[in-house]
């Protein structure tokens, strides 16, 4: 299930895991580009598992409309809380070396259903995107099936994880 609003998108899934495993999962760069429902992630350029707000992680991406096809995009940790929830501002390293923000926002929210079950919801958020911005982007660049796909393979992943 997926819902667009005006300035963002979601998907939930029910997957028959404890939020702990998902979260563990999710606080992984590494696993991130398995995850990833667009095909953009390639890899982790950063192996440390997320622990705290601020972290800065680097994720090696494609995509076929960036100039140079291949680019890296330099994720801040705004939301840690562990097992519930966990979420990143994606950025830039400017030519200066200063890490700027486009405004967008991925976000990961575990509702534990009891012991083995556990709702994730994933959202795309653009609200905070400015103008100047959306003149050259269209939000969200992707389908909602993207984050449908994402938490499948979420599940299929923290499932692999447990044995």
């Amino acid at each position: 299930m997926h819902t667009v609003a005006q300035d963002s998108v979601s998907a939930t899934l029910t997957v028959a895991l404890p939020a702990a495993r998902v979260f563990a999962v999710l606080a992984d760069p590494t696993t991130h580009s398995a995850i990833d429902g667009t095909g953009w992630v390639q890899q982790s350029a950063d192996r440390a598992t997320l622990t705290e707000v601020g972290q800065i992680f680097r994720m090696d991406m494609y995509h076929p409309n960036h100039p140079n096809g291949d680019y890296q995009v330099a994720n801040k940790v705004q939301v840690l809380d562990p097992p519930r929830a966990i979420g990143w501002l994606p950025g830039y390293r400017t030519d200066e070396g200063r890490l700027d923000f486009g405004g967008w926002t991925w976000r990961y929210d575990l509702t534990p259903l009891g012991p083995s079950d556990t709702e994730v919801t994933l959202t795309y958020d653009w609200s905070a995107v400015p103008q100047s911005i959306r003149e050259y982007i269209d939000f969200p660049p992707f389908g909602p099936e993207h984050l449908t796909n994402s938490l499948h393979h979420l599940a299929e992943l923290a499932g692999s994880h447990s044995r």
